[in-house]
């Protein structure tokens, strides 16, 4: 391949950022940290190893997803618990805070909503930051393992213990759908734990060994009332596989959290976006 006599030139311009966020709206972070200290607990959910669980949480309430017993990762879909056309946009997320997210940062929802779905307020892996291969937790650039992949690589193969499937049973089970009418809700997610990035050569997606161990646990609050969707992934700390019936795994603790009415006495729900939906003549 020839090259054009400018092309460094033309490598060398300075990119842009596409979306500065300093005019968007910012969470109250010290109100966040102020209910904190009144939380009581209201339930909790098991996701057991390889399954996946429905959870409900009241808007203005905190849910944490806790390692428990091993490093394990977690997909997670979430919807307004009214309308599930509302759901987690992981890829406006993506470019709004990058590819991926922590204490202060916000899981938004699809449009013609667009809106703050839930805050990161507490996030024990926070020290992790980006390491030497450029990986990081959290993120919300993974689509969550499939069938469909698994066929397309395998040449037809059968594969059901993933966390596509199951987000989908599980969501099945919770509505009280035929599965082929849950599918399409089940969306793209925030890899909860997961330690990704891109090859610095190819710019292929990685994994590599979650750091999460027993006792991490990574905590939001919910600006809507929400419905959520957990799959503990049958790949485990992603070692190795992200759909595997060999590797090492383990379940997920998600607890759901209110704090004291008085805390949230100048917190109101988000508002749909703004914009009027004419788009234009």
């Amino acid at each position: 391949m020839i090259q054009p006599a400018d092309a460094q030139a033309r490598r060398a311009i300075k990119p842009v950022i596409c979306y500065p966020v300093e005019t968007l709206p910012a969470p109250d972070m010290p109100l966040y940290q102020a209910a904190r200290e009144s939380l009581t607990k209201q339930g909790e959910v098991l996701v057991p190893a390889r399954e996946a669980r429905c959870f409900s949480v009241p808007a203005g309430c905190f849910f944490r997803i806790s390692s428990i017993e091993g490093p394990q990762v977690g997909d997670l879909n979430l919807f307004n618990a009214h309308d599930l056309s509302e759901r987690f946009y992981s890829g406006k997320t993506r470019a709004l805070h990058g590819t991926h997210i922590t204490t202060g940062q916000r899981m938004w929802s699809s449009f013609p909503h667009l809106r703050p779905m839930a805050t990161i307020t507490h996030d024990t892996l926070g020290w992790y930051g980006i390491d030497a291969f450029g990986g990081s937790v959290h993120d919300v650039i993974g689509t969550r393992c499939d069938p469909y992949t698994h066929a397309l690589l395998s040449g037809g193969g059968q594969y059901h213990h993933c966390c596509h499937s199951n987000l989908t049973r599980s969501l099945a089970d919770h509505l009280g759908v035929s599965r082929r009418k849950a599918e399409p809700h089940v969306h793209d997610v925030l890899n909860v734990f997961m330690c990704t990035g891109f090859t610095r050569d190819t710019g292929q997606y990685f994994m590599k060994a979650s750091p999460v161990r027993p006792g991490d646990y990574l905590e939001f609050f919910a600006e809507i009332e929400l419905l959520g969707n957990l799959s503990a992934c049958p790949g485990g700390d992603c070692s190795s596989e992200h759909s595997s019936d060999t590797a090492a795994c383990y379940p997920l603790l998600v607890e759901v959290f209110a704090p004291e009415a008085a805390t949230l006495t100048h917190w109101n729900p988000p508002v749909a976006n703004q914009y009027d939906r004419t788009h234009g003549i």
